[in-house]
């Protein structure tokens, strides 16, 4: 079985768990605007003391929306070795990051700093994915305005849009959005993990 981030993040605070590495965040859905689409993720984010590791935004997602939403909510996204969010596929979204930081041991105290003065909500530890693994950005772009469209064509809505997406993506590409997605979470549990063992110390 499979959690959403919003869900993994309850189940890690009921465990005792302050850090777990996903694949990319959910967010602000594009056209939003019109639809309301929005990732019940960032809510569990404004509410919940969990630090997500993750390879920034879903690149399917507006990521400039998502940004304020978190924003508004007291979210602080700190961008791992990067000044930019990545944008899951590609290690580029245009959009900057609150926090560029250098070391594992930097975002621990930065979690045990919020949490200890009872600032309460979780933390987006943006991490991007491995250069050798990232895809072409205008190829991975044009797979998702592609998926969009045909998205759009279906009636394809809410829950179903990610999925479905995805599995577009992943189709147009040939297959090399899976190999990425793959190393992505690799690369984001390894820091998780350090960043874990920082703040339990």
């Amino acid at each position: 079985g499979a959690t959403t981030v919003a869900s993994t993040m309850i189940v890690a605070s009921l465990a005792g768990i302050k850090v777990f590495a996903t694949g990319g965040i959910g967010g602000v859905h594009r056209g939003a605007t019109e639809t309301f689409d929005i990732s019940a993720d960032l809510e569990e984010l404004a509410h919940t003391n969990v630090a997500v590791v993750c390879a920034g935004a879903k690149s399917i997602l507006d990521i400039g929306l998502t940004l304020e939403y978190l924003e508004t909510h007291g979210v602080p996204v700190v961008g791992y070795q990067t000044e930019e969010m990545p944008a899951f596929y590609t290690r580029k979204s245009g959009y900057k990051v609150d926090y560029k930081v250098e070391t594992p041991e930097e975002i621990a105290k930065m979690l045990k700093a919020k949490w200890d003065i009872g600032l309460n909500g979780g933390m987006v530890v943006a991490n991007p994915i491995e250069e050798q693994y990232q895809m072409d950005y205008d190829i991975i772009m044009d797979a998702i305005d592609k998926a969009v469209k045909q998205a759009d064509g279906k009636g394809i809505k809410g829950k179903d849009t990610t999925p479905f997406l995805l599995a577009k993506v992943k189709e147009i590409t040939g297959g090399d959005s899976l190999e990425s997605n793959i190393m992505l979470v690799y690369n984001n549990a390894s820091l998780g993990a350090k960043i874990a063992v920082e703040l339990s110390k």
